[in-house]
């Protein structure tokens, strides 16, 4: 099966200050990258979802819910992007509560253009592994699920370390069935190896 498509970063701005989201989407754009914009931490929150890939440059003062209280919902949602905080007031106490709940980087408007692009591109390139995993466990999980039930047994049974020989003696199959199995199995994974195969599997298999 094909890959799944990679997700397109997206630098998600969001600022009550009509003339601070159109300098920085301008910004962005110019170095290549896609942004949008949102008036409101709500009008994000509608619209957001934990596939979202990209990080997000908030405003901490806004009317309604603020930028803290943006990034608490975000967490209990388990939307995870790296979050920028930009701010018109150099309060030391809130930056430290920022930093805290996970943001990346802390910034004073007005603040110099190179070093917000250099903490957009910071924070796009921590993440870059984090969402590549998850995107190889949704391919894994939705090859998973194209299995025929009996490859699913036998993949189980080789997951568990058990050979070709014992295979066919417990689903009462012949050792050329079973390799059969194992081979189609590998194809329709991906996997090169069977011991590519099994770590593919494992870091699909949700914890606890």
């Amino acid at each position: 099966m094909r890959p799944l498509p990679a997700i397109k970063p997206m630098v998600h701005v969001v600022d009550d200050n009509p003339a601070v989201r159109d300098a920085i989407r301008w910004l962005v754009e110019q170095v290549g990258l896609s942004a949008r914009t949102y008036a409101t931490a709500q009008e994000f929150l509608s619209a957001c979802d934990p596939a979202m890939r990209g990080c997000l440059v908030l405003d901490i003062r806004m009317p309604g819910i603020s930028g803290l209280d943006l990034q608490d919902r975000l967490q209990k949602q388990g939307i995870h992007l790296p979050v920028i905080i930009i701010t018109g007031h150099g309060d030391v106490p809130v930056a430290v509560r920022a930093m805290k709940a996970g943001a990346l980087e802390f910034l004073q408007k007005p603040f110099n253009d190179q070093t917000l692009l250099d903490a957009i591109h910071a924070a796009l390139e921590k993440y870059h592994a984090i969402w590549a995993q998850q995107d190889q466990s949704h391919h894994t999980v939705r090859n998973l699920s194209a299995l025929t039930p009996r490859e699913q047994k036998v993949l189980d049974l080789l997951r568990h370390g058990k050979p070709n020989k014992v295979i066919a003696y417990e689903l009462d199959l012949s050792v050329r069935t079973v390799e059969g199995y194992r081979a189609r199995i590998m194809e329709k994974m991906g996997a090169r190896s069977l011991g590519q195969l099994i770590e593919m599997v494992v870091q699909a298999t949700p914890k606890g």
